[in-house]
Order: structure tokens, then sequence, then C-alpha cells
């Protein structure tokens, strides 16, 4: 393996430029099949890498994919949790992230000794974590969700069953609704999906009356008040790909908008602006944003950097992620 620079390590990450004139894409294609590598992309990186993915996909989907690859390395154009997630249903394959300061606003609203302290303060409630978690916080876990399972996960759950869900407020408050489920709600939120505001969307509505306004679930309960299809990345894209004849108004992270476009290259698509929507511009996560081609291109290169878990906290981590699939 070639030297890791002290300098990288301190960065987290490979960006020096690769030899003028790499077709970066096409290297990247290259090095893959050399190295029995598989690269995974969330939607809300940048588009240049969504293209040169093998998989494309929210949480749920790229951890199933993850669950059933056969190659001996994936790389996970994403945020850092989304790395540890491969990692914990793949602990004899090799994981790697092209940037480890790709955080979660999420995960970092729930540190793991919080919520241990928390559920010593609430004996006998089990344990419901969004998957946007550390793994040491879903070793505390009883069941993993996603924003696309987590309703459904929720009403299978024995009905005595006492619940604290965590971290997001948002999407517990509105599956606690959905369900009828009381729970405790962990106060933690995505800083881009509470950007959104109900002014924004109802500006843009006034504006598109025709429009259909698609939301996350993990908005606040405001705007999911103002959406006509409510739910996870996939349930926008599939009600998207099953009405194209339609216009969007579009409330979660822009990148979202090249899978749509691509799927859907007649359909106008048009995303919401951060704050009440007098300012414009996109509302992106600058976490997912720090995938680029130069750091997946340096990525394979080196083998760098690689994502491990230590041996106890992956042994209890796994357990709540494969019951999320068992029941999903």
């Amino acid at each position: 393996m070639a030297m890791i620079k002290d300098e990288w390590i301190k960065k987290g990450c490979i960006d020096e430029p690769a030899p003028e004139g790499t077709d970066l894409k096409a290297e990247i294609r290259r090095m893959c099949r050399e190295k029995d590598a598989v690269i995974m992309a969330h939607y809300y990186t940048v588009g240049d890498v969504q293209d040169v993915a093998d998989f494309i996909g929210d949480s749920l989907a790229l951890a199933r994919r993850a669950a059933a690859t056969e190659a001996g390395t994936i790389v996970m154009c994403g945020v850092h949790f989304m790395a540890e997630t491969c990692k914990l249903l793949c602990p004899g394959k090799t994981v790697l992230c092209p940037d480890l300061n790709a955080g979660c606003s999420l995960a970092d609203s729930c540190p793991a000794e919080e919520l241990r302290r928390f559920r010593l303060e609430h004996p006998g409630h089990k344990v419901v974590s969004y998957v946007n978690t550390t793994a040491a916080v879903k070793a505390l876990t009883d069941v993993v969700v996603t924003s696309g399972n987590a309703e459904r996960i929720v009403a299978a759950l024995p009905a005595d069953d006492k619940l604290i869900f965590g971290p997001d407020r948002n999407l517990g408050a509105y599956v606690s609704a959905a369900t009828g489920r009381e729970m405790l709600l962990w106060h933690g939120g995505c800083h881009v999906h509470e950007r959104f505001t109900a002014a924004a969307v109802r500006r843009m509505r006034e504006a598109r009356p025709d429009a259909v306004v698609m939301a996350h679930l993990e908005c606040g309960a405001d705007v999911l008040a103002l959406a006509d299809v409510k739910g996870s990345t996939a349930v926008m894209l599939d009600y998207a790909a099953a009405h194209p004849d339609k216009a969007y108004i579009v409330v979660t992270e822009a990148g979202i908008l090249h899978e749509m476009r691509r799927r859907c290259p007649d359909t106008e698509f048009l995303p919401v602006p951060p704050g009440d929507g007098t300012g414009g511009g996109r509302n992106e996560c600058e976490y997912m944003k720090l995938n680029t081609l130069t750091k997946l291109y340096n990525t394979l290169k080196y083998g760098w950097p690689e994502v491990s878990v230590p041996a106890g906290i992956a042994r209890e981590a796994v357990k709540p992620i494969e019951k999320m699939l068992s029941l999903s």
C-alpha cells in the first residue's frame, strides 16, 4: 500500500490533484474493476459522484446493497455513519470513506453516553434509533429504522412496549401521530431539513399552484402539513417517476434533484430554498458535498481512509440493523 502522508491523516482525506489529463470517471471505474470495489452513493452527494457510482440510494437501500454485495471493498460516498453501517454489515470487507469529515448533524445530536444515561432514567423502555446515528448509539438500540420504514416497524412492535425514539424529533413526531404510539422523543434534528420553513413552501406554492409539494419526514410538522407527498427520498422518487406529467416543489436536500431529473428528464422540479425563501439558493448538506470525484479517485488509489468499528461496539450495533432488515 502507498504511504499515507501525515498531512492527509490530519485532514481526514486525500484531495491531491490527479495527474494532468486524467479522466477521473474512467480511472475510478478502472480501479473498481482492478480492486474488486463497489461505489455506493447517497442521493444527496454531488451529481458527478452519483454518476460514477455502482449503486445510489437512500440509507435503507444502501444498507441492503452493502449486506448483499460480494465485492471485497465498499466505498461509501455519503456520511460517516453510512460507512460505519457498511462495516457493521460487512465486517470482513474493506470499507472506505472519501472524507472522514463527512459527519451528520443528526448523529452528532445524540452522543452515546447521553443516550445511555437517558435509558437508565427511563427503565423498561426499548430504543428505536434512526439510522442517522453512530455505531456506539446503535449498540444501545433495540431496532434501527429509516425514514422509509420507521412507521411500519414502530407499528409492528408489541403494543405494550414503551419506546424511546431518537434522534430526529420531527420523524419521531410524524411516526407517533401516524401509528398512535406514544414515544419519548430525543430532541435532535437535521440541520438541512430544519432550514426549511412553512413560509418558503407557501411562497412557492402560491407561485406554482399546479405543482405537487413533496417533503421529507425530517422536516418540521408545519412544513409537512403543507405537503401533498410525505416520505423518504425513495418515496419522492417513486412518486415522481409514476407521475412525470406533474411539476414538483421539492422539500429535501437539493442533491436529490440529480436523480429526479435523470429519471424524469422532462419533468419540472423546483427546490425549496432555505429560510423564508426570499434569499433563493439551494438547501444543501455541506457534509455530503465533501464527497468529490478527486477524493473518490484518491480513496481508491491509496485504499484510505478506511473505516473501522471497535469489536465490542460492532457486536452489539449490528443486531438492531439486522432486526431492521428482517422487518423491512
